[in-house]
C-alpha cells in the first residue's frame, strides 16, 4: 500500500449527513437522498463529489463498530452563501493527509481500508488524527466499476 502525504488546504462543503455506525451501514441511503438534489448547490469548485466521516474525537483509541459517527455526501464550493434546503455546510481544516488509491468496485473499499489501517498506519510514523475523513470520487470514479478509481484523504498526525 502506497501512500502520498499531503497538507491538504481547508476546504467548504455542502452536502448531506446521517449519523451511522459501521455495523449499521446507511450509506446507500444518504447518497440516494443526496443525488437527486445535488444539482442545486451553488458555488461548486469542479465536479467531484465527497464522501465523508466525522468520528467523534477519540473515536479510533478504543475501536468499537457500533459507534455512531456521522457520514456526508457533498460537494465542495466558494462559500456558503446559499444552502439549499435540507442541507448543511461543513468545513474540513488543512491539515496533514496519507492519501491513498482505490482501484475497483466500491463493494471492496473495506479490503483498501484495512489495509490502510491494520498495514500501513500501524507501520508508519503517523497516527490518525480527529479529522474528517474523506474519499474524493472524481472523473475516474465510476461506481461498480472494476476500473473505478477515488482518492482515500486519511488525516494524520505525527507519532509521539
Amino acid at each position: 500500500m502506497e501512500a502520498r502525504i499531503e497538507i491538504a488546504a481547508e476546504k467548504k462543503l455542502i452536502g448531506k449527513y446521517i449519523a451511522m455506525s459501521f455495523l449499521d451501514n446507511k450509506t446507500f441511503q444518504l447518497w440516494s437522498s443526496f443525488m437527486p438534489h445535488h444539482k442545486e448547490i451553488k458555488n461548486k469548485i469542479g465536479t467531484d463529489l465527497y464522501s465523508l466521516e466525522v468520528f467523534p474525537v477519540g473515536y479510533f483509541n478504543e475501536f468499537d463498530p457500533k459507534n455512531d459517527f456521522e457520514k456526508w455526501a457533498a460537494v465542495e464550493v466558494s462559500n456558503f452563501s446559499e444552502i439549499p434546503s435540507g442541507m448543511e455546510d461543513l468545513v474540513i481544516p488543512s491539515g496533514l493527509y496519507a492519501v491513498f488509491i482505490h482501484e475497483g468496485e466500491n463493494t471492496k473499499a473495506h479490503k483498501t481500508y484495512h489495509s490502510i489501517f491494520v498495514e500501513w498506519l500501524p507501520n508508519s510514523t503517523y497516527t490518525v488524527d480527529d479529522r474528517p475523513h474523506f474519499a474524493i470520487m472524481g472523473e475516474k470514479y465510476k461506481k461498480d466499476d472494476p476500473n473505478s478509481e477515488e482518492e482515500i484523504w486519511i488525516p494524520i498526525k505525527n507519532k509521539i
